[in-house]
């Protein structure tokens, strides 16, 4: 398997985007797999990279990056020794970066070979599952659309963190990280990007504009993003593939680090689910 990591790409808000492409080597184009990673989330998070490889041996070409303000670097990709740069992302931040990795695996001549690139599908995971619709959208390259535990609303989380009022007089407002213990900072540029561009982030919209094949796929024991969000993307595209994973949590029964040597479970089932559709 040919597996390239940390390709640096530019994006268009002055901070690189890192890519990393998994494909077993053919010389036949296969069709292009892009990954999206949530909030707090990153391309390496807990087992992303064998989930790749999956892919990869399924017959794709799968991307996985970092948006470009989720607050790793270029010297660190995991975890968030950029907090500035974590307080200063927003939802149009990660849609233009969707957008830079789909114009690179478009008009890369290093993978011709090897990358169908008039065949696109998305995936996105919790956060990363909202904007992968709202591209899909708005991007006539995607030809499929699967979220993982997604979010329906962005309205919701981003009017609801905490206190308006006191984020706008403070400038800032902190969320606790669980795992790291870091305090992550959300600058109020965060709600204000939402607001101006509130029709453009309508995922509800999105999904009822949608004109491609669509995967939801959620966990019944979900806590963070609760399964009747996927409910709610079901009900407003009755013609997507809707397939509840049992007992699976937020991230399908994995965590970060990862040490197995292979998926749990519920997220092989997710990703057999995932292969058929795209198939």
């Amino acid at each position: 398997m040919n597996i390239n990591k940390n390709i640096i790409i530019q994006g268009k808000h002055n901070k690189p985007i890192l890519v990393d492409v998994f494909y077993q080597e053919t010389n036949q184009p296969k069709k292009i797999v892009i990954f999206c990673h949530g909030y707090k989330g990153f391309k390496d998070w807990g087992a992303w990279n064998l989930m790749a490889a999956s892919f990869a041996n399924a017959g794709f070409f799968f991307i996985k990056f970092n948006f470009s303000h989720n607050g790793g670097t270029v010297e660190n990709p995991i975890d968030f020794p950029d907090l500035l740069a974590f307080g200063n992302n927003n939802y149009t931040k990660e849609l233009d970066d969707l957008e830079t990795v789909i114009d690179w695996i478009s008009t890369n001549t290093d993978f011709k070979k090897e990358a169908d690139n008039r065949d696109i599908s998305l995936i996105g995971h919790s956060r990363g599952g909202g904007i992968v619709v709202l591209k899909a959208n708005e991007d006539a390259r995607v030809k499929k659309v699967i979220t993982l535990a997604g979010v329906c609303d962005f309205e919701k989380r981003t009017a609801t963190i905490g206190d308006l009022e006191q984020w706008k007089k403070d400038g800032v407002k902190y969320v606790v990280n669980g795992r790291t213990k870091q305090q992550m900072p959300h600058f109020y540029q965060f709600y204000e990007d939402f607001i101006k561009n509130k029709e453009r982030f309508d995922v509800k919209k999105a999904t009822k504009n949608l004109q491609i094949p669509q995967l939801i796929i959620h966990g019944n024991a979900d806590t963070s993003v609760l399964i009747e969000e996927a409910e709610n993307l079901h009900q407003w595209n009755p013609k997507s593939d809707y397939q509840i994973i049992e007992n699976a949590d937020h991230v399908f029964n994995t965590s970060h680090p990862w040490k197995e040597k292979q998926l749990s479970k519920e997220l092989e089932i997710t990703v057999k689910y995932c292969v058929e559709f795209l198939k």
